[in-house]
């Protein structure tokens, strides 16, 4: 009799502990999921592997670009990483960086300074204007940085060009040290040369910093280009031409292409519509398509004439006088040919 009771109660436990166990396996159990959040360091199948923020005493980097440049689009800083310090919170840089990024310096602006080397530099380092770079005459091999490349310097002033306004916001200013222009007696403005060795270290300075934030030849310029009714600088004088010849630096128009447009306004009477006001509301909407801010008043008013000049700084400088003559209009359209609006 004891051994059927043992046998029964040995029956019941097996029995209860395998049901205990079968319970076991149909406890519902979280799947995982099939996307992981990603963490820092680690890369999920199909992900393109990035480069890794480095760090150096503290301070972070990122020097590569995983971007498109043909898009205009650069991961890549020059400079370290600026990052939140939220209180209470972390911000990480598990995703760091996103793709669609581009630089803030748009822009390349040259100037003079119009004052001799030690002046230009108290007055650019000490009062309240300012440029990112000085480009001195002192015969050395220096080039004085003055403001951090990712910093607005005070150096335009109220400026424009095609669909930009106040182009401190995004650009990079250079003053190049010449005492600007004197005047003779017929009122005529008599410019300063620049010197040789001095081009050459502007050239090498603008061929950097237009490689590596990947800044157009449209966006070149003058400061009497984003500024033509207040502005000179760096004058007739400063060497366009060699620096689009020599260092492939800026914008120049072709040469045949300019003939063919000046052959075409001698042959038909360019000056006896000189004065109509379709001719010059044309003349206008020329200068304003390749980035001048021009009003079309139909008239050849002084913000028109001064704007002439100012191209033909640029573009024309054997005669500046503010005259929309023929050479200097079929310059104007092979530019514009050349560098259309985008």
């Amino acid at each position: 009799m004891r051994n059927t009771l043992y046998i029964i109660g040995l029956s019941t436990l097996v029995f209860s502990c395998t049901s205990q166990q079968n319970a076991k396996k149909k406890q519902y159990i979280p799947r995982t999921p099939a996307v992981q959040p990603k963490t820092a360091g680690k890369t999920q199948p199909g992900d393109k592997l990035k480069p890794k923020v480095t760090t150096d005493h503290g301070v972070e980097f990122f020097t590569t670009n995983i971007a498109d440049i043909a898009k205009n689009d650069n991961t890549a800083s020059y400079g370290s990483i600026v990052s939140a310090k939220p209180a209470g919170y972390k911000v990480v840089k598990t995703y760091f960086p996103a793709i669609a990024q581009n630089f803030r310096q748009r822009y390349l602006i040259l100037h003079y300074t119009a004052l001799p080397d030690d002046k230009s530099v108290t007055v650019l380092s000490q009062q309240s204007v300012s440029a990112h770079y000085l480009v001195n005459n002192t015969g050395d091999n220096e080039i004085y940085q003055l403001v951090d490349e990712n910093k607005r310097a005070y150096h335009a002033g109220v400026s424009a060009w095609r669909n930009d306004r106040n182009l401190n916001d995004n650009s990079i200013g250079i003053e190049i040290v010449n005492t600007g222009f004197t005047t003779d007696a017929s009122g005529k403005r008599i410019f300063v040369p620049f010197d040789e060795a001095q081009v050459k270290k502007v050239a090498a300075l603008v061929k950097d910093i237009v490689t590596r934030y990947n800044i157009p030849a449209t966006n070149i310029l003058a400061h009497s280009d984003i500024a033509p009714t207040r502005k000179q600088d760096p004058g007739p004088l400063f060497p366009w031409k060699k620096l689009y010849d020599d260092y492939q630096i800026g914008m120049w128009y072709d040469d045949a292409i300019k003939q063919g447009y000046y052959d075409l306004a001698t042959s038909t009477g360019f000056q006896n519509t000189y004065n109509d006001p379709a001719f010059i509301i044309s003349v206008q909407t020329q200068l304003q398509k390749f980035g001048y801010a021009l009003d079309l008043s139909g008239k050849w008013d002084d913000a028109t004439k001064k704007t002439i000049e100012a191209f033909q700084y640029h573009f024309r400088p054997q005669n500046y006088d503010g005259i929309m003559d023929a050479e200097t209009f079929s310059i104007l359209q092979a530019l514009n040919q050349k560098y259309p609006v985008k």
